[in-house]
């Protein structure tokens, strides 16, 4: 694989804010003062009520009006919930691909990698947990700031007693709703751990599920699966026992304090209580509009109640997305892998052939924690052109080096230098190929292209030769490969890797990983010729214990000793 492959665009990777200067400020202000427009239609139903006493003819205006509000409203509504929903989607997408790129910088051996299942989980499921947050969570908290004040205001204007018993029962909701909201966010995040888990643990099995029926452990391995299950199952039940407490605390104070305003209302239209309004007493349609704004006083607190939750869950979801956004072991990027990664290369460079190149390390250093260092103060020339076998003992790092040279890994000491005819140059073109390449569910073509579109069906044709696929069934243009290459040998899957080098004409260092290991002969000798023909004119480092495909380098470096032949 060359290294366009482990190239991709770090435009995302700069962080994305929930609350960034793009959100729709304005939008979200405009949704959470709709509700507002009750404070008109409680008036024109209340003076509707009082001309109601003097015949039909009085109440159709304000009814009209009413009407007429509730369709400016619901247009409203509609117009502020697509936009903020659609620059949700938006945001969600961003936090996706930035998710995905920056797994596909991650180095595969990066020790501190997100597992596959957490990874999947949390870009697949946990980003969809945002789209609730985004929405409503905003809009909510501005009603709830602005709403009560706006019906507060003329209750208070009509009636200071009922006023004040709102202002009495407001503060209780929010003061629970954040105690239970605490808890609610701790077991979200123990929720989506256990999802996570539960994807890393089932994608375990499914990819081992051969070896578990050779060993007659399925039963077993479901059971296992059946508890973690389980386990997930309890966490859930723990968040909804939480959700079903909040709702409960705030309905109590709501219905308290409604209950509280229409007990004083109703004993002071039939004059048992003579205090609380300003002077007179209060009239049917002011009492009648009193009524009718104080379930709409706790409205706006019960709404942020419900998707209180909901900004638990994102903020737990944050959390896992930022995690699988960390940044860690990132693979190369120079200013060729940037332009592959906005579009390909250049027509100047297409045709201008590349040249070959070498390579020096000076007084290179590395090893594994907890480990014997692998390689210090290790000095190694290569010329451009030049074809390297490295050889030594399983475990004396030569899988290692090739990985150093590549950059998939740091040096802890030391540096890599790559130079051609002219010098010192950047990191080159790299070819990789590896003993266990990836085969995706498509066809040889596509598997080839690994979908670059500037690969011409007459390159790949040329690559399947070099490789000597053309005998093969799956080679046929139509014929799809299933994942991990089901349906290929494990000779013809190495081949295929092979084809993917053999495609790329811009190749100027060619890596790699015993090429010819577990392959019976004759198909060793395939790929030993196939890869040397893509690696004319090219430098080529292979590590390897073949002893035909050592004879045919050019140079030996046995790193049991790092002598030189």
């Amino acid at each position: 694989m060359s290294n366009d492959e482990f190239s991709f665009s770090r435009a995302a990777r700069g962080g994305i804010a929930v609350d960034n200067a793009d959100f729709p400020s304005g939008v979200a202000l405009l949704h959470a003062l709709i509700p507002a427009i009750w404070i008109l239609q409680a008036a024109l139903i209340a003076l509707a009520v009082a001309r109601f006493e003097q015949g039909w003819e009085g109440a159709w205006g304000p009814a009209l009006g009413v009407a007429l509000l509730a369709v400016v409203k619901a247009v409203l509504e509609a117009g502020c919930e697509r936009r903020l929903f659609d620059h949700a989607r938006a945001t969600v997408s961003d936090w996706r691909r930035r998710g995905l790129n920056t797994l596909a910088q991650r180095s595969p051996l990066d020790r501190h990698r997100v597992p596959a299942g957490e990874a999947a989980s949390a870009i697949g499921e946990q980003a969809d947990a945002l789209l609730p947050w985004l929405t409503r969570y905003r809009s909510a908290s501005l009603r709830a700031r602005t709403l009560p004040l706006m019906i507060l205001l003329p209750v208070a204007y009509l009636s200071w007693a009922s006023a004040l018993v709102l202002l009495i029962a407001a503060p209780l909701i929010p003061l629970f709703m954040a105690i239970v909201g605490w808890r609610a966010q701790a077991a979200g995040k123990q929720h989506w751990k256990a999802l996570g888990n539960l994807h890393a643990t089932l994608l375990d099995r499914l990819r081992g599920l051969p070896t578990l029926r050779a060993l007659n452990a399925v039963d077993l391995s479901a059971n296992q699966v059946r508890e973690q299950g389980e386990r997930l199952r309890d966490k859930a039940m723990q968040v909804l026992r939480i959700a079903f407490l909040s709702s409960a605390v705030l309905e109590l104070f709501s219905a308290l304090g409604v209950a509280m305003v229409a007990v004083y209302v109703g004993f002071h239209l039939l004059g048992n209580l003579n205090f609380g309004s300003w002077g007179a007493p209060l009239t049917l349609p002011e009492a009648l509009f009193i009524l009718l704004l104080a379930p709409a006083f706790f409205e706006p607190l019960r709404e942020l109640s419900a998707v209180w939750h909901d900004r638990a869950s994102g903020k737990a979801a944050i959390e896992t997305l930022e995690t699988v956004c960390r940044d860690a072991s990132v693979l190369p990027l120079g200013r060729q892998g940037a332009e592959r990664a906005t579009g390909g290369v250049s027509s100047q460079q297409k045709a201008r052939p590349l040249g070959t190149v070498g390579l020096r390390t000076r007084g290179l250093g590395f090893g594994f924690p907890g480990q014997p260092a692998l390689f210090k103060d290790f000095h190694l020339d290569i010329a451009p052109g030049e074809h390297v076998a490295l050889v030594g003992a399983s475990g004396a790092g030569k899988s290692v080096l090739l990985s150093l040279i590549a950059g998939l890994i740091d040096p802890q000491e030391g540096s890599i230098e790559f130079f051609g005819r002219h010098g010192v140059c950047s990191r080159p073109c790299i070819g990789w190929l590896d003993q266990h390449p990836h085969v995706f569910a498509a066809t040889v073509a596509r598997n080839i292209s690994l979908g670059r579109g500037q690969v011409a069906p007459a390159a790949i044709e040329r690559a399947i030769r070099i490789a000597n696929l053309r005998h093969v069934a799956q080679a046929r243009p139509h014929t799809l490969l299933g994942e991990h290459g089901r349906g290929l040998s494990a000779g013809e899957i190495r081949r295929l890797g092979l084809a993917r080098l053999a495609v790329d004409h811009r190749l100027q260092l060619v890596l790699a990983d015993e090429p010819t290991a577990n392959l019976d002969r004759l198909t060793a000798d395939e790929t030993l010729e196939g890869l040397l023909c893509v690696a004319q004119a090219r430098t080529l480092i292979v590590a390897t214990h073949d002893p035909e495909l050592i004879a045919r380098m050019d140079r030996v470096i046995h790193l049991d000793g790092v002598s030189q032949e």
